[in-house]
């Protein structure tokens, strides 16, 4: 089997999807879940703080902070787009699992938000999130445009803009 050329990893911010949720939820390893009322209720009352949904700053924040990393670390970045309550990433890194990647922006994002924004807040982000391999030109192209264009407009007040 091929190497992937990309990977596009997407994750949401703290609290802004548990598990249970009423849209539908991802239970690790085990795949799609229906929505479950009590599961969620449970999750809830885990939280340590309220849902993080990022700012319009908070999210210049975190998409600075993106590209330095990659930059930092020879990971080539070909699109991110940071939303109020999830984020997608979109590079190449050989030689580096994209577990590790997001390991690092999640820890460096972190960073700055506190610095910058809300020294006080503990959690950001979820503890996981989505990993997709993209394999060839057509692909790539496709998730590049998704990323960039096919969100919400970031102009708009949508809660997931």
């Amino acid at each position: 089997m091929q190497d992937p050329i990309a990977y596009f990893l997407t994750w949401p911010t703290y609290g802004t999807w548990l598990p249970g949720d009423p849209r539908g939820w991802v239970e690790y390893h085990r795949g799609w879940k229906m929505p479950d009322p009590i599961r969620f209720l449970e999750a809830e009352s885990k939280m340590t703080e309220d849902a993080c949904l990022l700012s319009p700053r908070e999210r210049e924040i975190v998409e600075a902070q993106v590209a330095e990393t990659c930059e930092h670390r020879s990971w080539l970045l070909h699109a991110v787009n940071c939303r109020s309550n999830h984020i997608h990433l979109f590079f190449t890194a050989p030689r580096t699992p994209p577990r590790k990647v997001r390991i690092d922006v999640k820890a460096w994002c972190t960073r700055r938000l506190k610095e910058r924004s809300d020294p006080n807040r503990q959690e950001w982000w979820a503890e996981r999130g989505s990993q997709r391999h993209i394999f060839d030109e057509d692909s790539l192209a496709e998730v590049i445009h998704y990323v960039t264009e096919g969100q919400t407009p970031k102009h708009q007040s949508h809660p997931d803009a």
